[in-house]
């Protein structure tokens, strides 16, 4: 998974939630295409400043991002605008890469628009993440150099109460119009907010940027610095945290929903709708999505017999049940876990030239979770990382419940977070030669995660699968997101029950019951996110499969990567325009 255009960067799970210019700021009419990516990508930077910072843009150091439904009112205004002002430009008259721009903008500005639309506007935090934990980890993310580096981020401190403020105005909202998310999947949320109720004296997260004096800052500066950061954490962030957390328990728990379908809610199958076409950027319905899941997980059910039966067991679900309880699967102590993770992903490096033409500059890492968020979040993550701001891409692996993840599963877990999975797709599209926008902002679900699902499967070209675990530790994870196209349609647009979606993954995947737990809370809190990993994976599939029959001997694998990747994170309708038409110039080359 990539906490990237989502629940790490401040704003972007929840569209709308920025400020953003008046209207009128975009009334006139554009000179031309690029004065209005220009002007847009301004006034993205001007809503999004915490990211803006860690881009390298530093007009807006000392800001954060306003939680408050008035400035979702104007982010829809000026989003709105800025379509108009769009569609007034021809498209006919713009070059091929500026009408790709042109359409993926405008999909964009119109999902802001109609984000703003639906009252679940006001949920501000999943069981993954919200604006409160997402500043608990800028730290990690932004350009801290130099002494302006270092004072901006003590000014956010600074100004981190107002922003928690915010976040319990507009929940309060949420609560008044009945989108509070299920009581059922908020169990052990409170822990997001009390493990970083941690004093400056202590391990503070907030204080870590103050480990080590840069040589740039002067003994006495950085005393000074020291100690404002200090008092901003124990006179404004922790209070703020505390008064989050009072509000939590006293107001929003005792409000959460009694169900777990986001049909439930106000206007709730509108919103789901939506929210399908959004994340998969298809017209698939609800239904036909359910029904392609169960397809899916028919035709991997089979496979993952055939593994067993090679394993010596007599089914599918005797070998599950050995590979869930037999220790000699898991490690036992959490730098075991981590040293073969790395090791996993040093692996994967080792086959990327001979999977991909061009390569990304930019290096990642390999961390753990921070333990505030591990129990309750996923088994790993990617965190994109920036050259501007020096930080690495990092491969979060989760170091709780180690009877509970098992080695077998890393091979396919790295190669989708990491290398040939996030770490090179986002780390090549900040390095392409397309609009800013492009580069660190479009993510759409389908794309990025579907890429990161066939990255999974590249694994088996690459020799990952070698034994009979680490392969059905492959179908698994395939099973995994065959099954949210089940799980979630059947959570969101048919009715089931919690413990009907957990009983479903428990009894077709190899995952242990704690990580199907917190996937079903996460489904159950992000309606439809979860749907675009397996639509965008098979549609690349597809897309692979069409090229090699067209071109026969003539494929070339390094080349078809390269042009699934060099227009950036796309809606899959585009994808298949551009890979078509490479299909198509390969062809005519050949008939030349």
């Amino acid at each position: 998974m990539a906490m990237r255009f989502g629940l790490a960067l401040f704003g972007l799970l929840w569209a709308g939630v920025a400020p953003a210019a008046p209207a009128d700021d975009f009334a006139a009419p554009a000179d031309d295409f690029a004065a209005l990516l220009a002007d847009h990508w301004a006034w993205w930077l001007r809503n999004h400043p915490e990211y803006a910072t860690v881009l390298g843009e530093r007009a807006h150091d000392a800001a954060l991002t306003d939680l408050s439904v008035a400035a979702m009112d104007r982010n829809a205004a000026g989003a709105a605008a800025l379509r108009r002002r769009l569609a007034a430009i021809p498209r006919d008259a713009l070059p091929e890469q500026d009408r790709v721009s042109a359409d993926i903008l405008d999909r964009m500005l119109a999902d802001d628009v109609e984000a703003n639309r639906h009252a679940a506007r006001t949920v501000l935090f999943t069981t993954y993440a919200g604006y409160h934990s997402s500043f608990a980890d800028l730290p990690r993310q932004l350009p801290l150099f130099t002494q302006a580096d270092y004072e901006s981020w003590v000014s956010r401190m600074e100004a981190f109460p107002v922003a928690m403020d915010q976040m319990i105005a507009t929940t309060r909202m949420a609560i008044r119009q009945g989108w509070t998310q299920p009581c059922a999947v908020l169990d052990g949320f409170q822990r997001t907010i009390d493990g970083n109720m941690i004093p400056a004296a202590g391990a503070s997260p907030f204080m870590a940027p103050f480990a080590r004096r840069p040589a740039a800052i002067g003994a006495a500066e950085w005393a000074a610095l020291k100690a404002r950061a200090a008092a901003a954490v124990d006179d404004r962030v922790v209070p703020a945290f505390g008064r989050f957390g009072s509000f939590f328990t006293q107001e929003y728990l005792p409000a959460c929903a009694p169900t777990v379908s986001v049909s439930d809610r106000p206007g709730g199958r509108d919103y789901y709708l939506w929210r399908v076409r959004a994340e998969t950027t298809t017209d698939l319905t609800p239904d036909q999505i359910h029904a392609l899941g169960l397809s899916e997980v028919a035709r991997i059910r089979a496979e993952m017999e055939a593994v067993a039966k090679r394993a010596g067991f007599a089914d599918r679900a005797t070998y599950v049940a050995h590979l869930r309880s037999d220790p000699r699967y898991y490690a036992k102590t959490a730098e075991e876990l981590m040293a073969a993770a790395s090791r996993q992903a040093k692996l994967a490096d080792g086959w990327m030239p001979r999977l991909f033409g061009r390569l990304p500059r930019l290096p990642y890492g390999v961390a753990e979770i921070p333990a505030a968020i591990a129990p309750g979040t996923t088994t790993a993550y990617y965190m994109p990382g920036s050259a501007t701001a020096g930080v690495a891409g990092t491969y979060y692996v989760n170091i709780s419940k180690l009877n509970e993840r098992p080695l077998f599963e890393l091979p396919a877990l790295t190669s989708h977070e990491a290398v040939p999975g996030h770490h090179h797709q986002i780390a090549l599209q900040q390095e392409l030669d397309l609009p800013a926008f492009r580069r660190h902002v479009a993510g759409f679900t389908a794309y990025t995660e579907g890429w990161g699902l066939y990255a999974e499967r590249l694994g088996i070209e690459m020799g990952l699968y070698d034994t009979p675990e680490r392969d059905m530790g492959r179908l698994s994870y395939e099973m995994w997101r065959a099954t949210r196209l089940v799980v979630d349609t059947g959570l969101h647009w048919k009715g089931w029950s919690r413990d009907q979606a957990i009983g479903y993954m428990l009894d077709n995947s190899a995952l242990s019951r704690a990580n199907i737990e917190a996937e079903v809370n996460r489904y159950i809190s992000w309606p439809g996110q979860a749907l675009g990993y397996k639509i965008g994976e098979l549609r690349i599939r597809a897309l692979r499969a069409e090229a090699e029959a067209a071109l026969g001997q003539r494929f070339d694998l390094r080349a078809f990567h390269d042009v699934v990747l060099e227009s950036g994170a796309i809606p899959l309708d585009i994808l298949e325009k551009r890979v078509r038409g490479w299909i198509a110039a390969q062809q005519r080359e050949k008939a030349g």
